[in-house]
């Protein structure tokens, strides 16, 4: 304790004690979960400060996560200490199932910490602890403001404010929403071709516009206009400013089909094409969607769109090496929509 109190400051870390219902002698529901039978196990808290990646305006840069470190009487010699989640919010945003299990499964998970009989591992642990629930917050944070940014761009399109959008279009069309963002989506979604399998990137937000990635493997032309007419039966997609930039590559026998679209976002298809003919990726759909803030980004926007492009790509797995006896690249693990 002493160690991490140096680390983390004095009052951070502390002995862990149940805390007993007002009159009772019963622990309160929140020590429900903590196996209290293995006498001698010794316990104690440590805060740890987990920084928000890109705080928003109004949000706070840094929130407190308590966590209850449990020290077995066998550690460090045969068993691993246990680390568990007591905070039920981080910030605003209340603690899922999803983290609650990583953070109990430090020691036994692979990838997480490893652990060795007389190995003294509680500070590894927090700090993997710590970087995982700050992903965990940027992931919130961003869902949070791509949210924010749908409803704006759903105010956007109606009422007086459509002549506000049309006073943002600079000379380059940007702020120009797309033909397809004025459709509504069909009241029954076209279903995905057989065996694709759609991979999404995170966002990427700068001055209120967000980008998002897709990508997935296609075997044939004719699946491309299916998988955009189902992306766009997605009312999230459907109403962002430029809702399917894509770009595809597709090879049958000796013959290679291609094709790109800008969406009303001038130049942009041919950019995403580019970017799959200098990296070399063919049976490839890549989709970027754009909801624009009301603020011109000008060229950035265009790097924007590439990242999120090549992010998708490099989640999906397709910028890995070649697969002997397959055209193009192969296809990595990662997480993935399947049919939406």
């Amino acid at each position: 304790m002493a160690v991490l109190q140096s680390i983390y400051g004095e009052d951070a870390v502390k002995i862990w004690r149940p805390p007993l219902r007002s009159g009772s002698q019963s622990p309160d529901r929140e020590a429900h979960g903590i196996n209290m039978s293995e006498p001698g196990t010794i316990r104690y808290e440590v805060t740890l400060t987990i920084d928000a990646p890109t705080p928003h305006v109004g949000e706070e840069s840094s929130y407190p996560v308590i966590i209850l470190v449990s020290l077995p009487p066998t550690y460090p010699s045969s068993s691993p200490p246990q680390l568990q989640l007591l905070s039920r919010y981080i910030g605003p945003y209340g603690v899922d199932a999803g983290l609650f299990g990583t953070v109990l499964r430090t020691f036994i998970s692979r990838g997480a910490v490893e652990w060795t009989p007389d190995s003294v591992s509680v500070f590894d642990g927090l700090e993997w602890v710590k970087e995982r629930c700050a992903e965990w917050l940027g992931e919130r944070m961003s869902e949070r403001k791509v949210g924010e940014l749908l409803r704006e761009d759903e105010r956007g399109r109606t009422g007086d404010t459509h002549d506000d959008q049309r006073a943002v279009i600079d000379a380059e069309g940007e702020g120009k929403r797309s033909a397809r963002a004025a459709r509504e989506p069909p009241d029954i979604p076209t279903e995905m071709p057989a065996g694709i399998s759609i991979v999404e990137a995170e966002p990427i937000i700068d001055r209120k516009s967000a980008f998002v990635g897709r990508a997935c493997r296609i075997t044939d032309p004719s699946q491309v206009p299916i998988i955009l007419a189902h992306l766009m039966s997605d009312r999230r997609i459907a109403r962002a400013a430029h809702p399917i930039i894509n770009a595809w590559r597709c090879r049958v026998g000796n013959v290679l089909h291609q094709d790109n679209d800008d969406d009303g976002e001038t130049a942009a298809g041919g950019r995403l094409a580019h970017l799959l003919q200098i990296l070399e990726v063919d049976n490839v759909l890549v989709v970027v969607t754009r909801y624009f803030g009301g603020i011109h980004l000008g060229p950035d926007r265009f790097k924007h769109i590439n990242q999120a492009a090549r992010n998708a790509l490099e989640l999906g797995g397709f910028l890995d090496a070649p697969d002997e006896g397959t055209s193009g690249r192969k296809q990595g693990k990662a997480r993935g929509h399947g049919k939406r």
